[in-house]
């Protein structure tokens, strides 16, 4: 056992071994060979979160069941995205299908080529263009800040880069898809995107699988640059199968006038935590943060964002929604910290969970950390069951009550989808939402 600050943690490393990381980094250049190294000596040293953390109160690491899996075993072959049912769909700039780690295969108009676009295998991209890469990767979530960021700093496999040079503007989407079918593995997908001074783009990352008998982890991270007055939306639709675990790490970096927003959406799997962490280091950066999750049976989604303000004259607006329905649980821990000297700073925060059912259960803890004094900050939670008096007023109407219910849910969740300048990709989440609702 270890102590970190006051705190009792256990140091476990399960049956991730240290000649695994040398082979998958056998093809790396050398420097990425020595932090998959160094990443995996800090997965080794560094203590795992127990629930006597703040940040893990709610959520016990070993639901994860990361200890009871083996990492995916990887292949040279390329995927081949013309033989897959989940390849990306809907209209796009550029598309990126990844199946079970191995190498993604990538499909980019040669338009967007021609004007500086690069869109690839993150394993591959390292190796033609090693400076960019070195310049960023890990960077925003470095491998020491924690057990899982270093798990995954030591085993991703063919992840996504993405690069937008200066003033190209991509008014279609990139749509990535991460499709996992083999149960009993540990998936370690990783995305870098960096948006050039100026620049326009729009990310859709989905995460589906089928479902299984035997448990799977799922441990993610994604690293996103929004240059001085880049324009970045980033939406992350999660519909992962049953007996599947995720953790996706998130970092996001907005420089000076840049607008950066994110949207993540929660619908399946049986263990869902997102870790958000949204840097406003510009003058004149904003952040959007949105989200939205739908809890079914004994799902558990916990997600834990951080707004942190580090200059003047920046802004942040959070707003997650979530309902729940049967035995289903969701915690949200939200904290708006700004840095000294970042007068000015604007920045709010708002979660709401519309519970379904009696037995469904929300956790709200949204939290300020001001040290500055000349700003406007407020955070808000609520937690309530559905209104008994609308209920009636749309079954009056002759609506059945199952399809009230889902008016009521739909109109709820309308506020966020409402806030994303993605129309085409709204509608295609509303029908995510409507499948899963049923």
């Amino acid at each position: 056992m270890a102590e970190m600050s006051g705190t009792r943690l256990e140091r476990s490393t399960g049956s991730y071994v240290r000649e695994d990381v040398e082979a998958r980094a056998a093809r790396d250049p050398e420097w990425l060979r020595e932090a998959r190294l160094a990443a995996f000596e800090a997965w080794e040293t560094l203590p795992l979160p127990t629930t006597r953390l703040e940040e893990w109160r709610y959520t016990d690491p070993r639901l994860l069941s990361w200890d009871k899996v083996a990492p995916v075993p990887l292949t040279d072959a390329a995927v081949d995205a013309s033989s897959q049912d989940e390849r990306p769909a809907g209209p796009a700039a550029a598309r990126a299908f990844q199946a079970n780690g191995n190498a993604a295969h990538i499909e980019l108009d040669p338009i967007w080529q021609a004007k500086g676009v690069v869109l690839m295998d993150l394993a591959q991209a390292a190796r033609v263009h090693e400076k960019v890469i070195q310049e960023h990767l890990g960077k925003y979530a470095p491998a020491e800040a924690d057990k899982f960021t270093a798990l995954n700093a030591a085993y991703w496999s063919g992840g996504v880069f993405l690069h937008v040079p200066r003033g190209v503007r991509m008014e279609e989407p990139v749509r990535l898809v991460r499709w996992i079918d083999q149960p009993g593995t540990a998936v370690f997908p990783r995305t870098l995107v960096v948006a050039g001074e100026g620049s326009h783009v729009g990310i859709v990352e989905e995460f589906r699988s089928r479902d299984f008998e035997t448990q799977v982890f799922v441990c993610g991270v994604v690293e996103l640059i929004a240059d001085a007055a880049a324009d970045v939306q980033y939406v992350t639709l999660q519909r992962l199968g049953v007996n599947v675990r995720q953790l996706s790490i998130q970092r996001t970096t907005a420089r000076r006038d840049a607008n950066l927003d994110t949207l993540a959406v929660n619908l399946g799997g049986k263990v869902a935590r997102v870790d958000l962490a949204a840097s406003l280091e510009g003058t004149g950066a904003r952040s959007d943060m949105l989200g939205l999750y739908f809890g079914q049976a004994d799902q558990h989604f916990d997600h834990n964002t951080r707004q942190d303000h580090r200059v003047p004259h920046a802004s942040s607006d959070l707003l997650y929604k979530g309902a729940l329905d049967d035995r289903s649980k969701a915690v949200f821990r939200g904290l708006i910290r700004v840095w000294p000297k970042a007068q000015r700073t604007d920045a709010y925060q708002t979660n709401r969970n519309l519970l379904l059912s009696r037995q469904a259960q929300a956790t709200s803890l949204p939290n300020l950390e001001i040290q500055a004094d000349d700003v406007r900050c407020s955070h808000a939670a609520t937690v309530g069951h559905l209104d008994d008096e609308e209920l009636f007023y749309i079954m009056s109407r002759g609506v059945p009550r199952k399809d009230a219910e889902r008016l009521v849910v739909f109109g709820f969740f309308g506020e966020v989808l409402d806030r994303l300048p993605m129309p085409d990709v709204v509608r295609e989440l509303r029908s995510e939402i409507e499948a899963k609702i049923g």
